[in-house]
This record gives structure tokens, C-alpha cells and sequence, in this order.
């Protein structure tokens, strides 16, 4: 199953279902899609497309999935990480109006330069992307949040950061 999530912006983000679409239509997605579209409407006869669900719907569709679409939303791409998925992340970009600014461009070049996801800036690339997926293994994520809290947890107790050793 292929999850899709374009996170709760107020700014429809269309593109990338088209393209997911032409995927289908091609032959190149052949398993179930389930979309998490926010406010992006769109009108499918292979996709399964929800405004937004639940919070427990949308985990048991990132635990259950082979493979997330994503917007380049931090959120998103940290849970499906946490979960072990395989992640192609577009970004929305102001050009199109799909945000303010390109910061989702720029979240998925670092997370994709780090090895945990496959970024598509080029819709056009879209196959191709989908062919590396084949052979791509994403970098295992370990996530830092507790030592980041008890770092500042010190901070807040101290008014000091204890320094790291790098060695």
C-alpha cells in the first residue's frame, strides 16, 4: 500500500496528485493508494482520498504502508522514518503557490543528503524515482529527542549546556 500525505496546509498542493495519477494511469503504481489531502481536492477512480483522518487512522496507514509520498512537512517525514518507511518527499514550492517559501525544498535535500529518503523536485522524474526506490535502502533514523530534552531540561535547571565529547 502507498501512503500519501500532503500535510494541513491551507494551500492545495494538486500538482502532485496529478502526477501520482499519471503514475497509475502508466502502470508504474500498481498498489493501493490511500491520500491524506488536507485541503487539496481532487477527484480519483484509483485513489482513496481523504480530506484528513484521524490521528489513529493516519498511524495504522504509516505502520501498514510500503511506501510514503510526501509533502516535505518535517512531521511526515520523521514519522514515516520512525515507522522504517521508504520515502519519496516533493516539496511544495512557492512558484506553484503551494507555500510561502521553498523551506520544504530545502528539509528535503538535507534529509535526503543524510540518506533517509529519495527527494523528487522534478515531477518529470517521477519515474525514474520510482525505479531507484527499487534499490534504495533509507539510512536507519535514530531519533535524538530524549537527549535533546535532557539537555535542556540542564539548561533550565542550570542555565548551562554541558558540553559533548565528539571523540
Amino acid at each position: 500500500m502507498i501512503f500519501v500525505t500532503l500535510g494541513t496546509q491551507d494551500k492545495p498542493f494538486k500538482r502532485l496528485l496529478v502526477a501520482i495519477q499519471e503514475q497509475i494511469d502508466k502502470g508504474n503504481l500498481t498498489d493501493q493508494v490511500i491520500v491524506q489531502a488536507g485541503c487539496t481536492k481532487f477527484k480519483s477512480k484509483d485513489m482513496e482520498i481523504y480530506d484528513l483522518m484521524e490521528s489513529e487512522k493516519f498511524e495504522q496507514y504509516m505502520k501498514d504502508c510500503d511506501l510514503l509520498i510526501t509533502h516535505g512537512g518535517v512531521g511526515s517525514i520523521l514519522t514515516a522514518l520512525e515507522n522504517g518507511k521508504a520515502i519519496i518527499a516533493v516539496p511544495r514550492l512557492k512558484k506553484y503557490r503551494e507555500a510561502a517559501n521553498d523551506h520544504q525544498k530545502q528539509i528535503i535535500e538535507q534529509f535526503a543528503h543524510d540518506g533517509y529518503l529519495l527527494p523528487l523536485y522534478d515531477l518529470n522524474e517521477f519515474d525514474a524515482v520510482l525505479q531507484k526506490r527499487k534499490r534504495f535502502k533509507p539510512r536507519r533514523y535514530i531519533s535524538r529527542s530524549e537527549e535533546f530534552i535532557r539537555s535542556l531540561e540542564e539548561y533550565i535547571e542550570t542555565g548551562r549546556i554541558k558540553e559533548k565529547n565528539c571523540d
